[in-house]
Formats: structure tokens, C-alpha cells, sequence
């Protein structure tokens, strides 16, 4: 799907239910209440995905969004969040070793917990939202930018393409995703969830929210990384002796690179800190874990070839 290269932008990270924050936004970058809808006289929104989970308002952020999708006030890209909803619903296929796309187990029903009770009482609501997920590309890309929530791979978007209607998936390709082996799962993996790396052996980390696991999110624009420290991307801190390890040629190797000289790169996904600003001079993430206290955050993005940190836009969260 492509982006009109002559438009202007406001780029919104992970809303994740913050229904009041994102209004606050938008005023705040100029958007009026028209009815049920948020309009500005020029400019459009673009959504980096994860509407939903975690926060108190995910029903009242969906309608609101929805509604900027379907006058064209916004275009929205769908996150893994969304995408661990269809997969909750979605039977796996014969000879997958699952019952379900996403398993029902007490890391996705945790996660979708809040979704599931707000929504308690409007089931046919939840049943249109679901449908309307399949409505959202996995990426929006035009010559001077790119929209994806994790992670931008050309090898794997262009093998992804043919499989894809205007870079949306159905509920067959949903179904391959069952397949942890598979070309499609790791795909939709690698562009909704990023680049991750193990942890030195017998390590493990505990995220907030009580997951334990042996791997780590990674940079995908470092391009002479030494350490494990180099690469790490993620809210939690690597234990310092294993921040301190050298990488392996065999896992500099491995490691997938966004360029600088690619174009303009917009994520989410990631539970960013601190003020928001450019990673790069060509990439930015969005999100900034508004949900968890942090900022609903925007880019302003008009005809530049390098992002201008002046451009960010937020309203902070009470936790």
C-alpha cells in the first residue's frame, strides 16, 4: 500500500487504550472534533498499530481511530497486538502442534486481558474490530518513508508481497503463521515483533509483567557493534557482565541492518524512555510507554530527508 508523497504526516505511536491521552494529542497537533470524527484541514494521521491491550480506554481508542480510517482522516497499520487477537480466534492448521494461531496460554491471555473485559459486554463490537484488523497492512512505504511497527526487512517484505493483498493478510496466511518454522510466521515475526537475539547461555530475563525468557531485542541499525550491549533494544537492562560480552563474528554476521542511506523509518512497538528524538537520522520509534506512564508521542512529518528532533510532539501520561 502505497503513501501520497506529496501529503503531510502526524506518525502516532502505540495508543494502547490511552483514549484520553491520544484526543489530548491531537488537539494538541491541531485536529478538530467534527461529530464523531478528528479532522485537520491538511495533514493526515498515520497509526504505528497496537491500539489495543493494556489500557483503560481500548474500546473508545478503536471507534476513535476507526472512525479517522474510515473518512480518511487516518490510515493505521496493524501491530502485533492486533495481530495476537485475530490469532487467538484463528484454528491452526492440521500438523501445526497447535490448536489455536496464538496459543491460549497465560502469556497471550494476559496480555489480550484487558481487551477481553472491556469488551465483555459489546461482543459484536469486538466481533467487527476483528474483522476490521484484516482491513490494516502490515506496512505503508513510498519513496521518501516507510511505516512498519517493528521492523523494516526488504528481503522478507518482498518475498512477503506476492502472499499479501495491498499488504494485508487474510485468515489463510493467518493460519501459516501457526507454524513456528515456517517462512510466514517468521516473517510476520520479524516485522511485528523485530530482531532478537539469545541470551548467553543459563541466562534469563523477567520482563514487568512476570515473562521470563532467554532472548533479547535488538538494534537493526548498529553497524560495528562489539558487544551484547551494543545491540540490546529493550526496556529491560542487560545484567552488566553480560552487557560487557563480545559478540562473536559468527553473531555480528547474523545480525540484519537498516541502512542509513534507506529511506526515512518509522516503528513503534519498543516501550521507549526518556525525551523523545531520532535513533537515527533516517529512523524513529513512536512509542514511548504511554500506557506505563510515559507519552503519547507524534512525528510531524512534512518533505525532510532527516528527521529534525524538533518535530516530535507528545503529551505525557499519568501512570
Amino acid at each position: 500500500m502505497l503513501i501520497d508523497p506529496e501529503r503531510s504526516y502526524d506518525l502516532i505511536g502505540d495508543v494502547h487504550g490511552c483514549a484520553d491521552e491520544l484526543e489530548r494529542l491531537l488537539d494538541l497537533l491541531g485536529y478538530r472534533k467534527h461529530g464523531a470524527v478528528w479532522r485537520h484541514p491538511w495533514r493526515q494521521v498515520i497509526f504505528l498499530g497496537d491500539i489495543i491491550d493494556r489500557g483503560p480506554r481500548i474500546r473508545e481508542s478503536l471507534h476513535l481511530v476507526q472512525g479517522m480510517v474510515a473518512t480518511g482522516e487516518a490510515l493505521c497499520i496493524m501491530g502485533n497486538h492486533e495481530f495476537n487477537a485475530l490469532g487467538w480466534y484463528a484454528p491452526a492448521p492440521p500438523g501445526s502442534g497447535k490448536t489455536h494461531v496464538r496459543e491460549h496460554s497465560s502469556r497471550y491471555a494476559t496480555l489480550l486481558r484487558e481487551t477481553f473485559q472491556q469488551f465483555e459486554h459489546y461482543p459484536e463490537d469486538w466481533k467487527a474490530f476483528r474483522a476490521w484488523f484484516y482491513e490494516m497492512p502490515l506496512y505503508l512505504e513510498s519513496e521518501r518513508f516507510r511505516v512498519v511497527h517493528a521492523c523494516w526487512d526488504n528481503r522478507v517484505i518482498t518475498r512477503l508481497r506476492p502472499h499479501l493483498d495491498e499488504g494485508r493478510i487474510d485468515p489463510q496466511l493467518l493460519g501459516q503463521a501457526a507454524f513456528d518454522d515456517g517462512f510466514v510466521g517468521k516473517a510476520l515475526d520479524r516485522l511485528l515483533r523485530g530482531t532478537d537475539m539469545p541470551l548467553p547461555e543459563g541466562l534469563t530475563l523477567t520482563s514487568e509483567e512476570g515473562f521470563t525468557r532467554s532472548f533479547f531485542r535488538t538494534k537493526f541499525w548498529e553497524e560495528n557493534p562489539h558487544t551484547y550491549g551494543d545491540v540490546v533494544f529493550q526496556p529491560d537492562a542487560l545484567p552488566e557482565h553480560a552487557a560487557r560480552m563480545p559478540l562473536t563474528q559468527s553473531q555480528k554476521s547474523r545480525l540484519f541492518l537498516y541502512g542509513p542511506e534507506e529511506p526515512l523509518l518509522f516503528i513503534g512497538h519498543y516501550w521507549r524512555r526518556g525525551r523523545p528524538g531520532p535513533l537515527r537520522e533516517n529512523l524513529a520509534c513512536l512509542d514511548y510507554s504511554a500506557v506505563k506512564g510515559g507519552k503519547l508521542v507524534a512525528y510531524r512529518l512534512d518533505r525532510e530527508r532527516h528527521l529534525d528532533a524538533r518535530k516530535f510532539v507528545w503529551v505525557d501520561v499519568a501512570r
